[in-house]
């Protein structure tokens, strides 16, 4: 398991890709981890990201002013730094704020500009800065939204499931918290069976689903092929 986890990250993070296998380990950036909990990241680990949901950059929001018809179903959306602009409020942090948080704020504005008893709505219309990244054998490859919460075995089907060719006990999730990276490697089959739980998947997280090694060499066999990848040869090396 720590082979293949460590061969997960070289995959993952190729600008560590030069330190090799087996030195990985002991790369002071990463640390493995040894069970299948990773730590939850801090409301600090994200740029407007958390549990309920912070509005980001490029976030898409739609805003009401109650009885007030010009301030009513205003499509905003925040800049890169995480910012909008409304009609007598001005320009206003929104970034790491829940949508309850800006009305607040907003109605707080609104009544420094001499509105009387303001009553704000915040929806989020799109979301493009809470997102989890699905690579490796999966149907559907991409960056998918996280909003509320999410599993590991929600991921992976939000990516339209596992392809042919992958391996259901090799899933690595990697995860950023203060600045420190984890890794951790997870047995989907066993998930499914009730041998631990279904591990929470937040956003910024990146799930990686491996390859089978005994599919891809039949793969390989029945096309023909001459040559093996490195990848699959040190995986069935670890088999």
């Amino acid at each position: 398991m720590r082979r293949l986890t460590i061969l997960a990250i070289t995959l993952a993070l190729p600008a560590c890709a030069t330190d090799g296998p087996e030195d990985f380990g002991t790369h002071p950036s990463i640390e493995l981890a040894q069970d299948t909990v990773l730590p939850e990241p801090t409301r600090a680990d994200f740029v407007g990201e958390s549990r309920p949901y912070l509005i980001g950059p490029f976030d898409k929001l739609t805003i009401d002013v109650f009885g007030i018809e010009d301030l009513s179903k205003r499509e905003v959306q925040t800049d890169a730094s995480g910012r909008i602009s409304f009609p007598l409020v001005g320009v206003l942090d929104a970034a790491g704020r829940t949508p309850s948080e800006l009305e607040a704020s907003l109605e707080e504005k609104l009544r420094e500009a001499h509105v009387r008893d303001p009553q704000v709505t915040v929806n989020l219309r799109e979301t493009v800065s809470q997102v989890v990244t699905v690579d490796g054998e999966v149907r559907k490859p991409g960056l998918y939204p996280v909003v509320g919460q999410m599993t590991l075995m929600r991921a992976v089907a939000t990516a339209e499931g596992l392809s042919d060719m992958a391996s259901r006990r090799n899933v690595a999730v990697f995860r950023t918290v203060g600045g420190q990276k984890y890794v951790a490697l997870y047995d989907l089959k066993a998930i499914r069976h009730g041998a631990y739980p279904d591990p929470e998947i937040f956003p910024n997280d990146v799930v990686v689903v491996g390859e089978s090694a005994t599919r891809t060499w039949f793969q390989l066999a029945s096309t023909g092929a001459a040559a093996i990848s490195p990848v699959i040869l040190l995986l069935q090396a670890v088999k």
